[in-house]
């Protein structure tokens, strides 16, 4: 079977060139496919009648099962990573639990003192809290080269937002997203509203008003998608995106806008991604370093490496007047 595979690994730069001119996808490319073989072969016609339809048939259930096995296996590995993830987050909440404060004497006279200051505090006018000099205000672009970027915000340290009601980080396979409840309370499951769709999210305090009841911008994978109450503060939502080579730009439509231009992913954490996750990212940024550079994309190399081996297997035909995009 792995000599099969390496066999069929060689012919992936022809096809994925092919490929790209079908863009109605698999249906399209097997229909130009099954119409080279009528054509230009005598497929269905060397052989007994159906013959044709047996050979076809074993071979799709031949890669059917072994593509089947490999998708159960990445599945099996997403979960085993987000039970991993979760373990890690319930440990830690656990372990930064309050603990009770220790009760200590004091003397009479320190009694008095520290009367006197409270007395002291109550006279005293409150200060404003501080609270909005702690939470980061996304900073919005001005005067940047790329006009259309003016007037969006800077992405946050997860390539996300933090607004004032919720915040949001992301990478290319998944969005996380934290709701604080904002309660005097540990608020448990009955105490909130969560419906969530692969296209919507409705989320609250069960007699509020949602405090997020919008779209998504791009649709998700509800089955792999879950939410927790954590510490009975925060909702905190994992999402795992369909389309995984995509940068979201908002968490729901009616946010505003991040720059997705100026997303940097960090190097160090490419390795906590899975394998076909890792490839496109790391595919993606030596793709924008080309670019910036003024050199071809790898798909663009791939394409140029085909045709200079097709020109030079046929050194008899004239390609001068030729061009190639």
């Amino acid at each position: 079977m792995s000599g099969d595979g390496n066999q069929s690994e060689q012919f992936d730069t022809l096809f994925l060139s092919i490929a790209q001119h079908h863009p109605q996808g698999p249906t399209q490319l097997l229909d130009t496919f099954v119409s080279f073989l009528s054509r230009k072969t005598d497929f269905f016609t060397g052989a007994q009648e159906g013959e044709w339809e047996k050979l076809v048939m074993n071979t799709f259930k031949k890669y059917e099962k072994s593509s089947r096995e490999q998708y159960e296996e990445k599945l099996k590995e997403k979960r085993e990573q987000e039970a991993r993830k979760k373990a890690a987050a319930a440990k830690k909440a656990e372990s930064e639990a309050v603990k009770p404060a220790q009760i200590t004497e004091i003397t009479d006279e320190e009694a008095e003192r520290l009367q006197a200051e409270i007395d002291a505090n109550k006279n005293t006018p409150s200060c404003p809290s501080d609270e909005s000099e702690t939470t980061s205000t996304p900073k919005k672009i001005e005067n940047d080269e790329d006009a259309s970027e003016n007037g969006k915000l800077m992405p946050n340290k997860g390539n996300g937002c933090d607004l004032e009601n919720y915040s949001w980080t992301q990478n290319l396979g998944d969005v996380e997203l934290r709701v604080p409840l904002k309660v005097n309370f540990r608020a448990k499951q009955k105490d909130v509203v969560v419906n969530m769709t692969k296209k919507h999210l409705k989320c609250g305090l069960k007699g509020q008003p949602p405090i997020i009841d919008d779209d998504f911008p791009h649709e998700i994978k509800l089955e792999e998608s879950a939410w927790v109450i954590e510490d009975g503060k925060d909702l905190l939502f994992t999402f795992e995106k369909v389309n995984k080579m995509n940068w979201w730009d908002k968490v729901v439509k009616s946010d505003p806008e991040i720059s997705t231009k100026k997303i940097n992913p960090e190097p160090s954490k490419l390795s906590d991604l899975d394998g076909e996750t890792r490839g496109m990212v790391e595919k993606m940024m030596y793709d924008q370093r080309q670019k910036e550079m003024g050199l071809p994309t790898s798909d663009e190399q791939k394409k140029q490496d085909v045709l200079k081996k097709f020109m030079e297997q046929h050194p008899e035909m004239d390609f001068s007047k030729c061009k190639f995009n």
